[in-house]
């Protein structure tokens, strides 16, 4: 058989530049209650194709309804193409595949299980953490919510209210940046095993990505879309970290904005570790006057992530930073305002996991009310939360101790993972 042209194989793995794009819309989702419905309604619209890349594909009522509808696309004549993490999806592909394969929906498992050797193959602590769902092109989900029920979690169990998570849905140019990387994760998926099959059936049912591209680049400097569309209100990028040219890409968008803050910064996520440039940028924009908040995880649900964090409540603390624990529920939400007018949702947590290792996707958006839409959940996520309070201190060698401790814990895993250098 002859081999597959490189540019066909560059054009599908190649993830666009992130770049600031006007003429979107974007809404926000809290929580699966609001966004499985919606991409249920845009999976059952589509027409042509549906690109879907989640961790965890759960086996519960409401992801199996999801299941349903990839099937009933795919059965209709629709492409559908799902990639799913072989770790956070692995106690459900059996269930996936028989639901998902006879219906002719492409299933894909980014870096696979199964055998017990796969564990000794390079990368295998490199996972896929988006969430991404994009149907025709034209309407997109992204987020930090995995497909599971919002009241249930893999460790323990049911609850009785719901995880705090957020999710985006974005239609306009937006929704193509998304198209690209969901196409591209499913491909490095199956070029792990075989692929050249698989991409000779689809290649040409697909819009090139190298078409995407061109008309990104074409928006970000002009105000117009084809037929005239204005491009000016609510301009948002796509922001994707992955292990190839964009391994900062994410903590280089909350770095900027950070810097650049003149009144406030608030930032809930449930992992927080950053490292020194991040913990930098926080003290001095909280030593030059800005308000500077994180809502992190009360209730936790990984013991030694919550430890990470609060080994740096003290220095954080200490320079002025206000830290909240939520507590009626599971946190599991990766957002952040700045000032009036930038904000993200997405996959990303803020940790050497997500900022270094993990396959993650954020939007960034641009726009006064989506800030100020968000600023409010946040708002009403804090009055049920509780200030860590007590005096803080600017040193203390307990405190010293536990930093040490969890900075080696992370090199020692970095560097397991192929990372070098320090964090």
């Amino acid at each position: 058989m002859p081999s597959l042209d490189p540019q066909i194989v560059r054009s599908w793995i190649t993830v666009p530049a992130p770049q600031f794009v006007g003429g979107n819309e974007v809404d926000l989702l809290e929580g699966g209650d609001a966004l499985f419905p919606r991409m249920r309604e845009a999976i059952e619209a589509a027409r042509e194709e549906v690109w879907l890349a989640t961790y965890i594909f759960h086996d519960d009522a409401s992801a199996v309804a999801l299941m349903d509808a990839l099937a009933d696309a795919a059965r209709r004549g629709v492409a559908v193409h799902v990639v799913v993490d072989g770790f956070g999806a692995k106690s459900t592909l059996a269930q996936l595949r028989e639901r998902l394969l006879p219906a002719g929906v492409g299933l894909e498992v980014f870096r696979p299980l199964e055998r017990w050797y796969a564990w000794l193959q390079p990368g295998q602590l490199r996972r896929l953490h988006h969430k991404l769902c994009v149907c025709d092109g034209a309407v997109a989900f992204v987020g930090g919510i995995n497909l599971i029920d919002d009241r249930l979690d893999t460790r323990h169990g049911w609850s009785a209210l719901p995880r705090l998570d957020y999710a985006v849905q974005c239609r306009g140019p937006l929704a193509l940046a998304v198209y690209a990387t969901a196409r591209a994760t499913w491909a490095r998926a199956h070029l792990w095993h075989g692929w050249r099959e698989g991409v000779r059936q689809v290649v040409h049912a697909a819009r090139p990505v190298d078409e995407t591209v061109a008309l990104l680049r074409g928006l970000r400097g002009g105000t117009r879309l084809p037929g005239g569309r204005d491009l000016r209100p609510m301009r948002a990028a796509f922001v994707v970290r992955d292990n190839l040219r964009q391994r900062r890409a994410i903590e280089r968008s909350y770095v900027e904005a950070i810097r650049g803050a003149r009144h406030a910064v608030d930032i809930a996520v449930p992992y927080f570790y950053p490292g020194r440039v991040f913990r930098r940028v926080l003290r001095h924009a909280a030593h030059r006057g800005v308000r500077v908040r994180l809502l992190l995880q009360g209730k936790l649900d990984y013991r030694i992530a919550g430890l990470a964090a609060r080994a740096l409540y003290e220095e954080m603390r200490g320079h002025g930073v206000h830290i909240y624990e939520y507590t009626p529920a599971f946190l599991h939400a990766k957002v952040a305002v700045v000032d009036e007018s930038w904000a993200t949702v997405g996959s990303s947590n803020i940790d050497p996991l997500s900022l270094l290792l993990n396959l993650e996707a954020n939007v960034v958006v641009r726009d006064a009310q989506f800030a100020r839409t968000l600023r409010a959940r946040f708002e009403a996520a804090l009055a049920v939360s509780a200030e860590v309070d007590g005096k803080p201190m600017r040193s203390g060698w307990r405190g010293w101790l536990l930093r040490a401790t969890v900075a080696w814990m992370a090199n020692v895993y970095l560097r397991v993972a192929g990372i070098t250098g320090r964090y």
